[in-house]
């Protein structure tokens, strides 16, 4: 499986970017997909998940309310939304596939990875 992320960019705080992540080569419609995001000088952090089916999402305390994830199994693709972007929102964007069963806020839950996009909020 192979996923690609893009959508990065500049922004200015307040603004709203798009992310998108497209996945090839291998199932994707049956597994929760994740978004994580690696700060400069800092660990990879769970951003936000959504399952399978659209029907369970999961966002961290410091996203909720300003980032949207959404899928089109369709397609193939997860999206993520940002809106009302700030400064400490800047860094790099992963998306990922889950394990067979896996979900959750977990990295060790996820065995496939873009390559990320990097988004940046100017104050």
């Amino acid at each position: 499986v192979q996923l690609q992320a893009y959508g990065g960019g500049l922004v200015q705080a307040g603004g709203s970017l798009r992310l998108s992540c497209a996945a090839s080569g291998g199932t994707f419609s049956i597994y929760t997909v994740g978004w994580f995001r690696q700060a400069p000088g800092k660990e990879r952090e769970f951003v936000a998940a959504i399952t399978w089916s659209g029907s369970s999402t999961y966002y961290a305390n410091s996203v909720k309310g300003r980032f949207t994830i959404s899928r089109d199994n369709a397609k193939n693709t997860v999206d993520l939304q940002m809106n009302s972007l700030k400064p400490e929102d800047t860094a790099v964007y992963y998306c990922a596939r889950s394990r067979v069963g896996g979900y959750g806020t977990q990295e060790s839950q996820y065995i496939y990875w873009g390559q990320g996009t990097l988004v940046t909020v100017s104050s």
